[in-house]
């Protein structure tokens, strides 16, 4: 299907324009039963602009993009809505407080916003399989194996004696770490590649940090404050939401609640609540971490997301003696539990204090991180989450488990675009059945017009305005939901219109279900 040509400017949102297409080979045909598609009228006179020598063939562009189902087709086509040119480069200038600047100075500060979205050297995860490990990797667990052991059998693990409530707490099998009992089966490798890893495989430095976690698990007693009820006031706070595209959980951080004052307070307004607050995030971790799969292979480090959006800023002495502590005591006990972590909604001061604190982190921990200023939270989250997994407060499709959307889930997957700036983007949903049609869509930070019609295939039908053309606002319904029932064949066409000078993201997932008589 060609391309419409360029128009001189949006059309009016109460006529949305007529599109009419050349036939497209990659589409399968009609079924015997179906209507023609409504034929193109004769071509009106030739004039003399017309008449003008056509102009040099441009590059053969790629067919847009077709997906086929066992009752639609999905095509998406493009067309120019400004005709208007951007204007020049020199032409650009920033304005600062009231002043304009060169270009050459525009452009300088433009880089320097777009650092704020970076991947330092980008972290790939190594395999927990012993046959994948290298011969020093090899020799490094066999050691640490050994040293695990005649602490085992020596009992170097265990309470002291005064804390025994039986000779049995000395034997292997009660030595247990996330559940998983050492040295029992090859889950224990797995826990014994984390703790080299974090010690770059010096086998003596992971023995230490290994024996003094769980000497620390035991004083913090563990083991009875995962059934501790320390109550729900920090379920907002950090919250498990969908996978990764890798598989990984994904855990949301969203420190702009401790700009509600009674909740600051009631969590970190002196040492017993800050202690408290410990508890819950340990106790929080270690329920998650006991879900993960610790067999080789499988999925064993969560996905972190860190939202700074109305973040208390580093003045709040609370909350950052209680970050310290915090940070001191995964740092100490929880090695190698983040696959990737992304802060999103990024303010400046942030980023001053991560260059104070980035000479006293390692390679391995700098490699994990990446940032997103505000503008480009959504774009980053989706490199690494599908849309259908990421909430829909964060740019997705994905709304609250107890607010279930009846007719998607977080399992149903989604289409995502780039709308360019001045185009029109349309998704065509062929039908080759009577059936009901169900979709939901959204525009990232929408400010585009969004409209929804069915053209029939009978000649001389009318087309149908399922959802009239309309601008929705960044503040307005964050996803948009629709459904058509078809009872004759034809075609759904959502519309998106943008006139800004931005791209935008778009993203659809669409049903298809049986029509009822």
């Amino acid at each position: 299907m060609d391309e419409d040509a360029p128009a001189p400017a949006p059309p009016p949102p109460d006529h949305p324009p007529a599109f009419v297409e050349k036939e497209d080979q990659s589409t399968p045909p009609l079924p015997p039963a179906a209507e023609p598609a409504v034929p193109v009228s004769d071509p009106p006179p030739m004039t003399e602009e017309d008449s003008a020598p056509p102009a040099p063939a441009e590059k053969e562009e790629l067919p847009p993009p077709t997906v086929t189902l066992a009752a639609v087709t999905v095509m998406v086509t493009e067309s120019e809505l400004l005709q208007k040119e951007p204007p020049a480069q020199e032409d650009v200038v920033a304005v600062d407080a009231g002043k304009s600047k060169p270009v050459d100075e525009a452009e300088q500060e433009q880089k320097q916003k777009q650092k704020l979205t970076q991947s330092l050297e980008s972290f790939k995860e190594e395999s927990n399989r012993v046959s994948d490990l290298s011969e020093p990797e090899k020799k490094a667990l066999l050691e640490l194996q050994h040293l695990v052991q005649e602490a085992l059998d020596s009992g170097a693990f265990s309470a002291p004696p005064e804390e025994q409530k039986s000779s049995a707490e000395s034997s292997a099998a009660e030595v247990s770490i996330w559940g998983i009992p050492l040295l029992k089966d090859n889950r224990s490798d797995v826990i014994l590649l984390k703790f080299l890893r974090a010690r770059d495989f010096k086998v003596k430095d992971a023995f230490t940090m290994l024996k003094n976690t769980i000497h620390w698990r035991r004083m913090f007693q563990i083991d009875s404050l995962l059934n501790e009820d320390l109550g729900d006031d920090l379920e907002k706070v950090v919250f498990m939401h969908g996978h990764d595209r890798e598989g990984h959980p994904v855990c949301y951080n969203v420190y702009g609640e401790f700009q509600n004052k009674e909740l600051y307070e009631k969590t970190f307004g002196d040492e017993e609540k800050r202690t408290r607050f410990l508890r819950w995030r340990v106790q929080f971790l270690e329920g998650s971490i006991r879900k993960l799969d610790f067999s080789p292979g499988g999925v064993n480090t969560i996905f972190q997301v860190s939202d700074l959006k109305n973040s208390p800023g580093p003045g709040k002495r609370e909350l950052r003696q209680a970050t310290k502590q915090a940070l001191q005591m995964l740092q100490d006990n929880y090695p190698e539990f983040v696959a990737k972590q992304v802060f999103i909604n990024v303010p400046w001061w942030y980023l001053a204090f991560y260059v104070m604190i980035n000479p006293f982190l390692t390679q391995r921990t700098k490699s994990k991180f990446v940032f997103a200023s505000p503008a480009k939270s959504a774009e980053t989250l989706f490199k690494y989450i599908s849309p259908e997994q990421v909430p829909v407060q964060y740019g997705g499709l994905s709304v609250d488990y107890c607010d279930c959307d009846p007719e998607f889930t977080i399992s149903d997957p989604a289409t995502e675009m780039t709308v360019k700036p001045g185009t029109k983007q349309i998704v065509e949903i062929i039908i080759y059945e009577k059936c009901v049609i169900v979709w939901e869509l959204r525009v990232v930070g929408w400010e585009v017009s969004y409209g929804a019609e069915f053209v029939p295939n009978t000649e001389g039908g009318y087309t149908i305005i399922i959802q009239k053309a309309k601008k929705i606002a960044p503040n307005d319904e964050p996803v948009l939901h629709g459904s058509f029932t078809v009872s004759e064949l034809g075609k759904i066409l959502l519309i998106v219109d943008n006139p800004t000078s931005k791209k935008k993201k778009l993203l659809y997932r669409f049903k298809v279900k049986p029509l009822c008589d």
